[in-house]
């Protein structure tokens, strides 16, 4: 125990943990400068504004800035974006991000995703239209023809030909429904008087 004790106040032990210190320090240093220099600390790249890119023109340039990418699922169809055109991207345009940081996109389908046609017939007029409207579909007009049930959906129309339930358009297709007036046919008139 003695003899620790004098080694603990001799002039080697000091010369020893001078040494020991200063390799800390050293060692330090070197690490923080290795640091900097691998994350480029305080090297900031700003995001460009993707928005209504192509897939190509967004690739070309996210290489010209030093970025990485991942196109995530594409989201519904959005009419006022090209199609296959980016709608969305994070971080946003002008975020000032490190070099190699990955930029997330979301790209533009190239069209509206397909809805069945709900079934509809013999449902009266007003059902109808909010049934077809539930699912995405707009009705664009409404005529009738002579059948006995008054605003009754006898078909359903798109682009001038008959669809059945069941089928499917592209949401916000335009349909058109085909009522009846109430009124029966003149020939079907005639012979139910006859009877």
């Amino acid at each position: 125990m003695r003899n620790f004790l004098s080694f603990l106040k001799s002039k080697t032990f000091f010369i020893q943990l001078g040494l020991a210190l200063l390799a800390i320090v050293l060692l330090v240093f070197l690490l923080l400068r290795w640091l900097n220099s691998t994350t480029n600390h305080g090297e900031f790249v700003e995001v460009p504004d993707f928005s209504k890119m192509s897939v190509m023109e967004m690739r070309a340039a996210v290489e010209e800035a030093d970025l990485r990418y991942e196109v995530l699922d594409s989201a519904n169809f959005n009419p006022d974006y090209p199609r296959f055109s980016i709608i969305e991207q994070d971080p946003a345009a002008g975020n000032k991000v490190k070099e190699n940081r990955k930029i997330y996109f979301t790209v533009n389908p190239s069209g509206y995703k397909k809805v069945t046609i709900p079934n509809v017939i013999q449902v009266t007029q007003r059902n109808a239209s909010s049934m077809l409207r539930a699912v995405g579909l707009d009705v664009q007009r409404v005529t009738y023809i002579d059948q006995i049930g008054k605003n009754m959906v006898y078909y359903i129309k798109h682009k001038g030909k008959q669809v059945k339930p069941g089928d499917k358009l592209p949401k916000t297709s335009k349909v058109e429904l085909v009522c009846g007036n109430g009124r029966i046919g003149e020939r079907a008139q005639i012979k139910a008087d006859s009877e």
